[in-house]
């Protein structure tokens, strides 16, 4: 019976669609199940066959899920602000909004195609008002919390003004930017406004100002996993370090709580070791040294407070305040110089270039105060202002940077750690040797040497044993249009949060979407964004006076806030009065799976992480922790094509002639390929783009053979294969197919479209195992044990497949059981029937078919998973090769029942043993139970 693909995949999307099959309800006694897959931004170019990877594998599992009794919450929706659909409205004037919403239907008619079980009444969309008005409203909740060290967790920010109105700040332990000391009567008697600029202090959310990545291209802040080699992932363009004012996140309050859960959470390892590396934790002492001239003292932190008697100079971040005091007038040019080139490499380049020393001589001299010796202060980009104090006590001898350092500006290198290694040529870092040179120290191992070091630190009143984190605060304003508005308006210069009952604060619209020529961000340009305090509306910014209407914030959040609690909004997504349900958060807890790419490591997945934490710190939530269990899945890479250029010509020579001239490798965009081959099809090439129209050809054997190379699938290599033309060839469930046959999910692997007739060719086999010729026909015949056995053996290899996550071995198994299925010519209901369900995960509409034709009134969807048998699993016979001397003789059929030694004595009264024997007896038998019989005579 002919396999009509199409046909069948356009009626069961059309059935799911119009019989709401996959929508998920809240009102239930089965048990919950949350499947998830990264938040996906709509980009222009839609999806390729490398997009749906972990979106199938997902899918896989949630509808074994439902068909094992469970209640599954499968949603998508789409992380809709951006970058690109920005920089297409500044390019063509097209606003950002409906660049989105044709971006989002190219998507979801490409994932609808596939076949997915998403429940698509519980869509979300970041740059929809009605949910960015819930992010605003979790970004105020944090501005009106503090962290309580205390009681670890986040409190509101009315208890920590009672805390200081009964004590000041005795005795408060807090998250905060600056220590400050005050009394309960000088807080009373604080003016309004001061009581404000201290609050602002401790806020989760505050502003202040900070060190960033500026891209002047951009118009805009950039974090830094959004830099790469100094220039801006988007675009290339150059990014500099610049200081403004910005909006903070303190999610270094958390960082311990982030460090800790990590060991409650099922993720790949590298994964956690990338967090705890960002976050960052290590242990030591804060130290202060007094600058020679000066009252200011420079404070450092180190995890060697140990080796202090071995600090020779110290080295500061450029844009660490003191450099500005300290300098002398003779350095202030080298250091001005310095300062302006660091500018130009972002954190993430600084900390990762450690081969390469720098640096600049201040003038200024710091007094060891254990030593008394003076020690010249430096200033070298390997320091970091945002990493404990920006400045370090330098021990050449014993830290390899500190060592690259001094040799290169000729500075003392002081022994203090005993090591028979030259330490002038060398450093030397170790916790296993003694202390030497070091007055009370000597002799001292690592941890006494600790000990007793920072409590003689304490006692001189000049520092304190202490717990560092690397992490820092997370940068929460970008100076762009497209992104939620901050809820915030200005007042004397500071920040109040909207009311509530005023969200959503919606985005205004610009005449154009570039900073305005004052050099403020674009929604600077907005004619109706003001704060008309007295009647709590938005209205023209012609009216501001500073007396009853005030400035609105310019600046949007950046591209993580509306993906840092997007999973708690699929629980409850058209709820007008809260967020989340507090029952139904109970209720859906967790993400039970969630599948996604690696390299949201140290963005999105920490930011979820502090979010959820805060969020249940408020008792908002139940759960410290958003997501159990997360798999990284790989990427599907695509087979580049490119012919070569003869340089400085418009001739283009074939592969395999290449090496014989000068030239130039060229992506050339796969399409342009005959058939599934490796020749380019040279007229289609010519029209492909204007200065290929007169292209010349050196060929072989009257062909253009291309080169081919494997490489990550993208748009700029033309390598992109879409999947909607493999829906059309091979059919959706080809497609899912194909893909988890592909191999391991976590692994990257190649595409390669030949490989699909493979699959496409065991569709065909399982469709026609159900009909005998044009005609349908399934017998309600009893299966004999042998069928069983086959159902049985699939069944217990797909449950632990599709457990582990090891799809690809389940494709090979159902083509391995439909073979033999086909060969025992089996069209029993009893073993068709389920067989149907087990494949459905994998390959729906097919099965949905099969299940409609076999009678069933319902989809297939939530029929129970078939349980494995094991009874039809256990063989009734064994067939034993018999062995003599290592060589097989013959083969003999025994009851599995037998015992060992029953099969010994059965094969050595076999009549075909007789003659092999000739009286003999033998030396030794070997019985390999239920496998071989070895007779050594």
């Amino acid at each position: 019976m002919f396999y009509d693909h199409q046909q069948i995949e356009k009626k069961w999307q059309k059935y799911w669609e119009d019989n709401q099959t996959y929508k998920t309800s809240n009102n239930t006694d089965k048990p919950k199940f949350y499947v998830l897959d990264m938040f996906p931004y709509p980009s222009g170019a839609g999806l390729h066959v490398g997009h749906p990877l972990g979106y199938i594998a997902s899918d896989i599992y949630a509808r074994y899920k439902r068909h094992q009794g469970f209640n599954v919450l499968h949603p998508v929706g789409y992380d809709s602000f951006g970058l690109p659909a920005e920089q297409y409205a500044i390019q063509t004037g097209q606003h950002p909004a409906i660049t989105t919403e044709e971006n989002i239907n190219r998507y979801e008619e490409q994932l609808k195609k596939i076949g997915f079980s998403f429940d698509w009444n519980r869509e979300v969309r970041t740059s929809d008002a009605s949910y960015y008005k819930w992010t605003q409203w979790i970004f105020i909740e944090l501005y009106h919390s503090w962290y309580n060290k205390n009681t670890d967790k986040a409190e509101p920010v009315q208890t920590l003004i009672q805390h200081f109105e009964e004590k000041g700040t005795e005795g408060l332990n807090a998250n905060q930017n600056d220590e400050l000391t005050f009394t309960a009567e000088e807080w009373k008697n604080a003016s309004d406004l001061d009581k404000e600029d201290i609050l602002l202090n401790y806020r989760l959310a505050y502003r202040a100002e900070t060190t960033v990545n500026w891209c002047p291209a951009l118009g805009t802040v950039l974090a830094n996993d959004e830099v790469k080699d100094g220039k801006s992932e988007r675009g290339g363009f150059p990014v500099f370090q610049k200081k403004m004012m910005q909006w903070s996140m303190r999610i270094s309050a958390y960082s311990e709580r982030l460090l800790q859960g990590l060991n409650t959470l099922d993720w790949p390892q590298p994964l956690k070791d990338a967090q705890e590396y960002w976050i960052g934790k290590s242990q030591g002492a804060q130290v202060k040294f007094q600058v020679e001239g000066h009252d200011e003292t420079i404070e450092v932190f180190t995890t060697r407070p140990d080796t202090i008697f071995g600090a020779t100079f110290m080295v500061l971040a450029p844009e660490n305040p003191l450099v500005d005091t300290i300098t002398t007038a003779a350095q202030k040019i080298e250091v001005d110089t310095y300062i302006e080139e660091t500018s130009k490499k972002t954190e993430r380049d600084r900390m990762s270039d450690v081969k390469n020393v720098s640096g600049a001589f201040t003038g200024a001299y710091a007094i060891n105060p254990f030593s008394g010796e003076k020690m010249p202060v430096y200033i070298s980009d390997y320091v970091l202002m945002g990493y404990g104090t920006g400045a370090v006590m330098a021990v050449p001898a014993h830290d390899e940077r500190d060592h690259r350092f001094a040799k290169k500006f000729n500075l003392t290198i002081k022994k203090v750690v005993e090591t028979d290694e030259d330490v002038q040529e060398k450093s030397f870092d170790s916790k296993d040797s003694v202390c030497v040179n070091s007055d009370f120290l000597n002799g001292l191992h690592y941890n006494d040497a600790k000990s007793k070091i920072i409590s003689e630190i304490e006692n001189k009143g000049i520092g304190h044993g202490t717990t560092n984190y690397r992490q820092r605060d997370a940068i929460f304003s970008r100076q762009r249009y497209w992104g939620e508005p901050v809820p915030v308006y200005y007042k004397e210069g500071m920040p109040y949060t909207l009311p509530v009952s005023a969200l959503p604060l919606e985005l205004p619209e610009v005449e154009k979407y570039l900073p305005t020529e004052d050099g403020d961000p674009p929604l600077g340009n907005a004619k109706v964004f003001a704060w008309d305090e007295a009647n709590q509306k938005v209205v023209s910014t012609d009216l501001i006076d500073d007396q009853t209407v005030f400035p609105l914030e310019l600046s949007t959040m950046p591209g993580w806030a509306g993906s840092s609690w997007y999973f708690l909004r699929y629980m409850d997504p058209n709820d007008q009065e809260v967020f989340v349900k507090k029952e139904l958060a109970d209720y859906w807890g967790q993400v039970d799976l969630y599948i996604g790419g690696s390299e949201h490591a140290t963005g999105h997945l920490l930011y979820s992480r502090f979010w959820n934490m805060f969020l249940k710190d408020r008792g908002y939530i139940n759960n410290d922790e958003p997501f159990q269990k997360l798999i990284n899945q790989g990427m599907i890479l695509g087979m580049s094509a490119f012919v070569y250029r003869i340089d400085g010509t418009n001739q283009y020579v074939s592969k395999n002639l290449a090496g014989n001239y000068q030239t130039q490798k060229i992506h050339v965009d796969v399409s342009l390929l005959k058939g599934t081959s490796d020749e380019l099809d040279t007229e289609a090439f010519k029209v492909w783009r204007p200065d290929y129209a007169d292209a010349e050809f050196i060929l072989e054997d009257g062909k253009y053979i291309t080169d081919r190379e494997v490489e990550k699938m993208s748009k700029s290599k033309y390598n992109v294969v879409n999947p909607d033309d493999i829906c059309e060839e091979y059919g959706a469930d080809g497609l899912r197919l194909y893909e988890m046959f592909l191999g391991p999910l976590e692994q990257s692997k190649p595409w390669n479209t030949q490989g699909l007739s493979g699959v496409y060719s065991f569709l065909k086999k399982f469709w026609n195992l159900y009909f005998n010729g044009e005609t349908f026909e399934v017998s309600d015949e009893k299966p004999t044990k042998s069928e069983y056995k086959v159902l049985h053996t699939l069944i217990k290899k797909v449950v632990y497949d599709i457990e582990n996550f090891s799809f690809n071995t389940s494709v090979s198994s159902f083509m391995i059981a439909v073979n033999e299925l086909q060969k025992i010519k089996c069209n029993k209901r009893n073993i068709l029937e389920p067989l149907a369900v087990i494949i459905s995960p994998y390959a729906p509409h097919i099965c949905e078919e099969l299940w409609s034709l076999l009678g069933n009134k319902e989809s297939v969807e939530f029929e129970k998973f078939p349980v494995l048998n094991e009874e039809y699993l256990v063989e009734d016979e064994i067939e034993y090769p018999v062995s003599v001397n290592g060589k097989m003789k013959f083969k003999i059929s025994l009851s599995a029942q037998l015992s060992a030694k029953e099969v010994e004595d059965l094969v050595i009264s076999d009549a075909k043993m007789q003659p092999i024997l000739e009286g003999k007896t033998p030396k030794k038998i070997i019985v390999v139970h239920h496998r071989i019989v070895n007779i050594v005579i």
